[in-house]
């Protein structure tokens, strides 16, 4: 079941991947708005009940895309509303998604440290 799991995963991934690759190729869409938009895909995918299913079935083809951080910020912005009130919408998903932010700054600060900048 393992390499199953790993073929859906690659198979559903990719195609985000290609999606996306695409876009820079034949359009005018600049990355960062291409991965400004996967972000927003995984919240409303989350929004309408699709990403769940969606991530049970192609695991981290899915999450790592940006959607995930996405369904995750919404996720947590969702749970701090229902148990804080109003003030969760602003406290929700930093809390919700500390620990990825924080792994991200703590090594991309390691790998700035083991190599070495160069000028454009």
């Amino acid at each position: 079941m393992l390499m199953l799991d790993i073929i859906k995963a690659f198979a559903v991934g990719g195609l985000l991947c290609a999606a996306a690759q695409v876009l820079i190729d034949k359009t005018a869409v600049t990355p960062a708005k291409i991965l400004t938009g996967f972000v927003i895909l995984g919240v409303i995918l989350g929004a309408a009940g699709v990403f769940k299913p969606l991530a049970e079935f192609a695991g981290a083809g899915v999450m790592v895309p940006l959607m995930g951080f996405g369904n995750a910020l919404a996720e947590g912005v969702r749970k701090a509303v229902t148990e804080q009130g109003a003030i969760g919408i602003l406290t929700g998903g930093i809390t919700a998604c500390a620990g990825g932010i924080t792994a991200a700054i703590v090594f991309s600060f390691a790998a700035a440290l083991v190599t070495k900048s160069k000028e454009k």
